[in-house]
């Protein structure tokens, strides 16, 4: 225990003495938390809307002023034909072009569901896809002008104001934990071994372990303190607090700090200069994140993708603190992604030690 102290005592004078570092800790989380939940939005707006006519009804002019006054759209104005339209779409003067037929009207007043085509310029997907869809919620509300009355209603649970901030703050928690208990303690050692104070270690009889768990507990408290900054900031900027134990919240991110920080170390352990660290663990971060469900359900991947869930520790990690953070879930709901990301912790963890070789 005397040698992980003064071992630890001399990773916090190399973080403390670094004029970079510190200032990275803290102004990394701030930029992250204030900035990046505005433009990580999956929210489509300003799609702009040519309208086709064809009816001129009360109830035509009624949906035109209906799509007019939705802030997700942009209304490029009325076109005579589906052709002149579609030659905005074409030179990129729309995005999408509605065509309300003739019968419209009528077709209402009769109870029956009149057909409005929607062609959407779907070369940006997202936009084309999630613009339609947004339109045919329109339309459809138009025609079912009681739905109430009717016996339909819907109630959004946990987020009640479907704010894509709620759901995208706990994965950007994920994304810091991971960038700075990862590349931190891998670039920490590479850094060693290019200055050469590494061999200074060597030639001691630090044990293994000491040696490693000096170099991770640093960042496993620096993990702690982003995640109540994190906290801090949601709260005073947005107003979002967490709806479950934060108790449960810290574990998960000890115990992502913990397979991240091995899996840095792991590599450095294989790598001889920075830059082969940096490529070697940017390589993996950004294969774990784009699986992860972070930004897409990972149930729509294909069944051969999908199972790399299994080993993935973010996919854990986001999957229980979106459950803990945005539905307030106990342990019992997350019980299954804990055990998952201890077993992963224990084994790179081990791996990171393993790898460790005192003589370079």
């Amino acid at each position: 225990m005397a040698t992980l102290s003064f071992l630890l005592q001399k990773e916090f004078l190399q973080i403390r003495r670094n004029s970079f570092l510190p200032r990275l800790i803290v102004a990394f989380p701030i930029m992250i938390m204030c900035v990046m939940p505005w433009v990580m939005n999956m929210e489509v707006r300003g799609v702009v809307v040519d309208i086709v006519d064809r009816d001129h009804s009360v109830s035509s002019r009624q949906l035109v002023r209906r799509i007019e006054a939705s802030h997700y759209f942009v209304f490029g104005g009325e076109r005579s034909t589906y052709r002149a339209a579609l030659s905005d779409i074409e030179h990129g003067r729309a995005d999408i072009a509605v065509v309300i037929p003739p019968s419209f009207g009528s077709q209402l007043r009769q109870g029956e569901s009149p057909n409005v085509l929607i062609a959407a310029n779907a070369v940006n997907g997202t936009k084309g896809g999630i613009g339609s869809a947004y339109l045919a919620q329109i339309i459809s509300t138009h025609g079912a002008r009681t739905a109430t009355a009717s016996g339909m209603h819907s109630i959004n649970l946990y987020n009640r104001h479907q704010d894509y901030k709620v759901f995208m703050i706990p994965a950007l928690m994920a994304i810091l934990i991971m960038m700075l208990c990862g590349f931190l303690p891998a670039l920490n050692i590479v850094g060693e071994k290019e200055r050469g104070t590494i061999e200074q270690i060597n030639v001691t009889p630090v044990r293994k372990r000491d040696f490693i768990l000096a170099k991770l507990i640093p960042y496993w408290i620096i993990a702690l303190f982003v995640m109540t900054m994190c906290f801090l900031l949601a709260w005073a900027i947005y107003g979002i607090t967490c709806q479950g134990s934060l108790w449960l919240v810290y574990l998960l991110a000890m115990l992502l700090a913990v397979t991240f920080s091995s899996i840095g170390l792991a590599i450095s352990n294989y790598s001889e200069t920075m830059q082969q660290a940096m490529l070697v663990m940017w390589f993996f971060v950004v294969i774990l994140m784009l699986l992860s469900g972070l930004f897409t359900p990972v149930r729509s991947m294909p069944d051969w993708v999908y199972a790399t869930t299994y080993v993935n520790p973010m996919h854990y990690f986001i999957d229980a603190i979106r459950t803990v953070f945005v539905r307030g879930g106990g342990i019992e709901s997350i019980a299954h992604q804990v055990a998952a990301l201890a077993v992963i912790a224990l084994g790179t963890g081990t791996l990171a030690i393993l790898t460790y070789r005192k003589n370079h």
